[in-house]
């Protein structure tokens, strides 16, 4: 059995939408135990955190990185850090925002050298682009073309009821799923 915690924050429930459908691929791949850490509830979660065999985190996009509550708790993990507590672990990314670039590349690009700077081994979405020929749709995996992580947009005006869209859940689904089997391949090995 391994366990994937999927760490998120979310300012208008977008995020959390995104954050439960990465939760729900990792738990599709037998003898993994997935869970949703929200960073308002952290401190709680420090030996779920330390235990698990993959972390995914995960925030929203604002001013062209993660959210305040999101990098508190990043800078929350300082003495993991300097203990090298989650050294090998697995990691990954996401995030979402309004905007269909709204400059998440550079949220995903900050949370991949937190994971870097923890001695972590990151695992990027592993899909080809979607919706970038004159066949694609909408409705393709990776629409918004991500390969550092699932990349998810929301319109401002909607709720989280109706975006993210179904695309975008399922691209979500799809990088839980891949680390989960990594990380069972990792534990094997």
């Amino acid at each position: 059995m391994v366990s994937v915690a999927v760490v998120f924050h979310s300012g208008y429930g977008h995020t959390k939408v995104q954050a439960e459908a990465v939760r729900r691929g990792a738990a599709e791949v037998a003898d993994t135990d997935a869970r949703l850490i929200d960073v308002a509830d952290y401190e709680g979660s420090w030996d779920v955190l330390d235990r698990a065999d993959a972390l995914i985190f995960g925030a929203p996009t604002y001013m062209a990185g993660p959210s305040a509550p999101f990098k508190a708790f990043l800078d929350a993990t300082a003495s993991r850090w300097a203990e090298q507590r989650w050294k090998d672990k697995l990691a990954a990314g996401f995030t979402n925002s309004a905007g269909h670039n709204g400059d998440k590349l550079s949220t995903l690009q900050q949370l991949n050298l937190f994971a870097m700077q923890h001695g972590m081994i990151w695992i990027g979405l592993g899909l080809l682009p979607g919706h970038h020929t004159s066949s694609g749709t909408p409705d393709d995996l990776n629409r918004l073309a991500g390969f550092i992580g699932a990349m998810a947009q929301s319109n401002a005006d909607q709720a989280a009821d109706i975006v993210p869209p179904l695309a975008d859940r399922r691209t979500a689904e799809h990088l839980g799923r891949r680390v989960a089997a990594a990380a069972i391949r990792w534990h094997q090995a």
